[in-house]
């Protein structure tokens, strides 16, 4: 694998034509990267210190600032300010930095599954893991497993859904061929049906206001229940997941022309779309675990990060967790202002946003989906 060289241009990624290369030539240098990575994480920056600032009670930038530096310092405060400190520190920033974590990991997660599964429509749920947490999560809810955990038991519930959710789908597409893109993709779609009848099931036989509103959360996301204790592991699967995959780009260049060409070139197409699964399922579970399911930001962002920085996933991986990250961040951020004081789930305004940018790329000129 590591002995496979591609010769620039990179390769076409799922839906999009070698014709729309040239546009981006500029940003397919190390000064264009580095510019684009520059300006995306100061975008970031800045978004991320403004989100934790507004909310029901605003607090200005530079207090803002102030109550952060004090927080990681041990610096003291006024006695007064102590209340609009514990908001920043204790309620929002760990929501907010949880939502840009969140959302790096659905960016780089929904540029591996494209190229895994060869399919442009693809976002880190279709093989049924957010299905599987929400079966999870529910499961623990009404039942009272897990009860140790205390908080977690919920979060931990999911985790394991989405993971058995995973092994499930994966034991099911395989094949004496192996593990087809086509496949797993099908059996990810017929698996989620089960698990949302499973779902009604469980609802249908213990009909409560709790279980139902654990299953609004992990079927429409949500950052409310952000703490610093549930930051750590995600992070860390994201942070991880984020940087193997980047070590993948070439493999995923070499993937996304289909298991024939790449076998051609000497890679086992096999061994690389089974370790990227195991990859992707453990992320996505991390992520689903604490946030629910949020759809359309790893559908969309690797399109719009591909217009800009190519074909090529190497570059791509680079820009799109930074942008899927940012996104998140404001998404977060409208949805606990917009009808303040209740909160509009995630997915609502993901959809909102997403659909007409979906429809949009679709109907751009020189930029394809699905080849056709």
């Amino acid at each position: 694998m590591s002995e496979v060289v591609v010769d620039s241009p990179p390769l076409a990624a799922p839906g999009e034509p070698a014709a729309t290369r040239g546009n981006r030539r500029w940003l397919n240098t190390r000064r264009g990267m580095v510019f684009g990575v520059a300006v995306l994480s100061v975008a970031l920056a800045g978004s991320v210190l403004l989100a934790i600032g507004l909310g029901s009670a605003v607090v200005p930038p530079g207090d803002t600032a102030r109550y952060l530096w004090a927080a990681l310092t041990g610096d003291t405060i006024a006695a007064e300010e102590f209340t609009r400190y514990q908001i920043i520190w204790q309620v929002r920033t760990p929501r907010v930095l949880l939502s840009a974590i969140v959302g790096a990991g659905l960016g780089a997660v929904g540029v591996a599954i494209q190229a895994m599964v060869r399919n442009a429509l693809a976002d880190p749920y279709i093989l049924g893991v957010s299905s599987g947490a929400s079966v999870g999560a529910v499961t623990v809810s009404v039942s009272g497993a897990l009860a140790a955990l205390g908080i977690y038991a919920v979060s931990a519930g999911a985790f394991v859904g989405a993971l058995l959710a995973s092994v499930l789908v994966y034991f099911a597409a395989r094949s004496r061929a192996g593990v087809t893109p086509l496949r797993l993709v099908l059996t990810g779609v017929a698996m989620s049906f089960g698990f949302q009848a499973v779902l009604s099931v469980i609802i249908y036989l213990v009909p409560n206001n709790e279980a139902t509103s654990t299953v609004l959360y992990w079927t429409m996301g949500s950052f409310g229940a952000a703490t610093w204790g549930s930051l750590p592991i995600v992070a860390v699967a994201v942070l991880a997941g984020v940087l193997v995959l980047r070590g993948c780009g070439r493999g995923l260049d070499i993937l996304s022309l289909g298991d024939e060409t790449a076998a051609s070139l000497g890679v086992h197409t096999a061994g690389l779309r089974r370790g990227l699964f195991v990859l992707t399922a453990v992320v996505t579970a991390a992520m689903v675990a604490v946030s629910g399911a949020i759809g359309f930001v790893g559908l969309v962002i690797p399109h719009l990060v591909r217009i800009v920085a190519g074909a090529g996933h190497a570059r791509v991986l680079v820009l799109a967790p930074l942008a899927g990250a940012l996104f998140m961040v404001w998404v977060d951020l409208l949805s606990r202002t917009l009808v303040a004081p209740r909160e509009l789930p995630l997915g609502v305004i993901t959809a909102l946003i997403g659909v007409p940018v979906f429809i949009t790329l679709m109907r751009r000129k020189g930029y394809l989906f699905g080849g056709g």
